[in-house]
């Protein structure tokens, strides 16, 4: 990315519902077969579903159209981000719906092998950055300059962190520069993991009910902001130089990302309507976090969030289902 989010695979379908998992490692799966047998005359679609529920959303959505306005069946398989790159490639999947950037697989599989197509624009930016809550921020407006975090590391820290603040992450597999920004910019603080979107949503909600400060690594668009007003803190600007360096030496913040869809190339030429569908899916960062608040907050199933959704905003998915 920019960076990516995650980097696991665990391959697991489900034509129903939607699960957070987790795995390790990453092969390259160019040459595996589908996992999947279409049974005659029966029109299939294969999407690949990670972990956070902003893309959770998205192909609840498309799943839910594809069914029952063009007739698909709709398979859905776990992957996280540097991996499903993999299985598009190899057609185990046939459409990645968000992307946050990856400049060597979009290199290697687009430009190079092209067994991946671009799908389009998802409608979407994307950002990562660094947020204190803004009842911490209007108390010490200083807060959100990096330069001045360690002013604020004793009300930071947590008996995980030890003698030093604490800025949370998420899942120790998300792939993320915080580590290297913390040594870098020779902060005293210390990363500690909550172990899953979930967990870090938990702890971000118990810390807001206490009024208590807190520092995060934390993205956009994300339903949560609408329940747990936070402002992000301002690392140093990030630049192509910057971005280019080795992981372990990033010293600048996360870019901003046009968050992307890419299809498989065979998929692409011959998917009929569901390849026109899927390049046409495009919403608003709204939309989205409608869906994602609904999932993860009202505790609604990600097929009836979906349904929730299709009933409220035709005007915005008869769109995708144009002739043009």
């Amino acid at each position: 990315m920019t960076p990516s989010r995650t980097r696991l695979l665990t391959a697991l379908s489900s034509a129903a519902a939607l699960f957070a998992t987790a795995g390790c490692g990453a092969a390259d799966m160019t040459r595996q077969a589908s996992p999947f047998a279409a049974p005659a005359g029966v029109r299939t679609v294969t999407l690949s579903v990670q972990s956070w529920v902003g893309a959770q959303a998205n192909v609840a959505v498309a799943q839910q159209l594809l069914t029952r306005e063009l007739g698909y069946r709709v398979d859905l398989v776990q992957t996280d981000e540097v991996p499903a790159w993999d299985a598009l490639s190899q057609g185990r999947v046939d459409a990645i719906l968000e992307d946050w950037g990856h400049p060597d697989q979009e290199k290697l599989y687009v430009d190079e092998k092209k067994t991946i197509v671009r799908g389009g624009d998802l409608g979407v930016t994307g950002h990562i950055g660094w947020y204190v809550p803004k009842y911490f921020a209007d108390e010490h407006p200083d807060v959100t300059d990096w330069r001045n975090l360690d002013k604020y590391a004793d009300e930071l820290r947590t008996a995980e962190s030890g003698g030093k603040g604490q800025l949370m992450d998420g899942s120790p597999s998300y792939v993320t520069n915080d580590v290297a920004l913390v040594k870098n910019l020779d902060l005293d603080f210390t990363v500690v993991f909550a172990g899953s979107e979930a967990a870090q949503i938990t702890q971000i909600q118990q810390f807001a009910k206490g009024k208590k400060p807190f520092l995060s690594y934390w993205y956009q668009p994300q339903w949560l902001f609408n329940e747990v007003p936070m402002v992000e803190v301002e690392l140093p600007a990030h630049t192509d130089e910057c971005a280019a360096k080795a992981p372990e030496d990033i010293d600048c913040a996360y870019p901003t990302t046009p968050l992307q869809k890419f299809l498989n190339a065979d998929f692409a030429e011959r998917g009929g309507e569901a390849a026109a569908f899927l390049r046409k899916f495009h919403w608003s960062e709204k939309d989205q976090n409608e869906v994602s608040e609904l999932i993860a907050s009202r505790k609604l199933t990600p097929e009836e969030a979906a349904e929730r959704w299709i009933d409220r905003h035709p005007d915005v998915w008869k769109k995708w289902l144009a002739n043009d």
